[in-house]
């Protein structure tokens, strides 16, 4: 190969590496999106086909969330999802998502065994997927871990409010309404290190103003329009979910009645002999 073709090489080549490079968006620039007073968009994601699609719909943000153990695996909470089978989801949606900041939940008790041993368990998740950040349930109480996770370069995205790991401390889920407490927690995870923080089931005016007074994102779910993002489990946006649905859900597609219609479609035609038909017959 011409030494000077190396030196300078044709502009068609730089052109097709350029092409397929893809921008992922990162903690810092997620950080950013506050300041520039754009609206944040987040969604779950529990494997990879559905992470594809919304990674390609443009969603800023992507959570491999505990809800796993309710909307796949069945459970009634959040409770049983293990640290292993969290990062079995996690390594498939790692492998699909190319443009968003996909953060992984540490699954309980993990953020509540003492610092090094929640150092492990993020390590164990940022080493094993592909993901760029965690989240844990807490604020003023979780600030060491916090602090612990970010001084050990792993970054930490907070969750106040209702926290569904602690339904039975709390009683059931409820709308969380210690505007002090919930004040709090917000402002100790960020001094504790933490780059955005979820506002789940808290009246709007509380998160208006605990979104005026953090310098970090924070990301509603029942939380009012005021956050800097919101996020929903894809299953309830999808329509996907059955029984109780949470008031603030908002169902952009009924695919629960689109897949039952099909599949009983299938039934019936295997049943009446009209599949498969010609047109899916080899001859």
């Amino acid at each position: 190969m011409p030494r000077a073709w190396l030196l300078n090489p044709p502009v068609f080549c730089i052109q097709i590496h350029m092409s397929s490079t893809k921008s992922r968006l990162t903690v810092p620039k997620f950080q950013a999106m506050k300041v520039e007073g754009h609206k944040i968009t987040m969604l779950t994601a529990y494997d990879y086909p559905t992470a594809e699609l919304l990674d390609q719909a443009g969603v800023e943000g992507i959570l491999v969330g505990d809800t796993v153990s309710e909307v796949v695996q069945g459970h009634a909470n959040t409770l049983p999802v293990t640290l292993d089978e969290i990062i079995y989801h996690a390594e498939m949606v790692g492998r699909a998502v190319q443009q968003a900041l996909l953060v992984v939940d540490m699954p309980f008790p993990s953020n509540h065994l003492g610092v090094t041993r929640a150092i492990e368990s993020a390590g164990r998740i940022l080493k094993e997927t592909r993901c760029q950040a965690v989240k844990l349930e807490g604020g003023a109480e979780q600030a060491e871990v916090i602090a612990g996770l970010v001084g050990a370069g792993i970054p930490v995205m907070a969750h106040v409010g209702l926290r569904p790991q602690s339904v039975h401390r709390l009683g059931g889920y409820k709308v969380q309404r210690d505007e002090q407490q919930l004040l709090a927690d917000a402002t100790a995870a960020e001094a504790a290190g933490a780059f955005a923080v979820v506002l789940e089931c808290i009246p709007a005016p509380i998160a208006a103003k605990i979104t005026r007074t953090v310098e970090i994102p924070t990301i509603g779910i029942g939380a009012g329009i005021s956050c800097d993002g919101q996020i929903l489990v894809v299953n309830d946006l999808l329509g996907i979910s059955g029984g109780f649905v949470p008031r603030f859900v908002k169902k952009y597609a009924d695919l629960r009645t689109t897949i039952s219609g099909a599949v009983t479609q299938f039934r019936n035609e295997v049943r009446e002999g009209t599949f498969p038909a010609d047109e899916q017959t080899f001859k």
